[in-house]
């Protein structure tokens, strides 16, 4: 097999032990969303470096929730100053000023995103949401995390202060395929599967909703017939999400 077709077997075979492994742990977590949504609470999703794209993933798109809201800041994403981020992440105290930004309650769902799951700031934004009542869940690669020590103060690293832990079933290093000639492996799947696992949560929630009377807001596509429906939405929640 050449490296594509190698990849695409790593991929699929990573989906299925995800399937195996993580499915009781994934309807937890959406179960939690289910009720959550169901008294008109929020889901909320926080990743640093390239994590911070399963936040994304759940924020304003066709399909998606509109209760659903990511924590996005400049220093801990990669678009603006990448090698900057790379040691913002390990900073003590950043989580609580940004968590300070956004209208959390007791009730609502946390989704810290962090592969490693070792530095500061996605730990201590497990605690913060903790500590305010919310009900947080971790996607990590427990490989990974199991390897390495914590970088936060603690000692602690976040598998150990979620409530539940979901393994993204990557290897230690994230990345998989070893190519003679390459100083380390290429072709990670960490992204992939945070993204799957946000999606198999969101939509299990909205028919546990459904299930209790409850049809969840959503957006449509505004490349559809979505545009009236997205800007009801947009007016009633502008006040509210920072993002929009």
């Amino acid at each position: 097999m050449n490296a594509m077709e190698r990849f695409f077997e790593i991929a699929q075979q990573t989906l299925a032990h995800v399937r195996a492994t993580q499915w009781d742990a994934l309807a937890t977590v959406a179960g939690w969303l289910g009720e959550a949504l169901a008294r008109d609470g929020w889901l909320y999703v926080f990743g640093t470096g390239h994590s911070h794209l399963v936040a994304e993933e759940i924020f304003y798109r066709a399909g998606g929730l509109a209760h659903a809201v990511p924590m996005l800041d400049p220093r801990i994403m990669l678009h603006e100053n990448a090698i900057e981020a790379t040691y913002t992440e390990r900073e003590a105290g950043f989580a609580a000023k940004l968590i300070a930004q956004y209208p959390v309650v007791a009730g609502d769902v946390l989704i810290v995103v962090s592969n490693s799951g070792r530095n500061a700031v996605p730990i201590e934004m497990a605690l913060a949401g903790r500590e305010r009542g919310l009900r947080v869940a971790a996607i990590l690669n427990r490989a990974q995390s199991d390897a390495w020590p914590s970088r936060h103060p603690s000692g602690k690293k976040l598998a150990d202060v979620a409530e539940v832990v979901l393994d993204n079933c990557g290897p230690n290093g994230d990345a998989w395929l070893q190519l003679p000639g390459m100083p380390g492996a290429i072709g990670s799947t960490s992204s992939m599967i945070g993204l799957l696992m946000i999606q198999l949560i969101q939509v299990q929630a909205v028919e546990h909703a459904l299930a209790r009377g409850v049809a969840p807001e959503m957006y449509i596509s505004s490349n559809t017939s979505g545009d009236d429906h997205n800007d009801r939405l947009l007016q009633k929640y502008k006040s509210r999400i920072r993002h929009l």
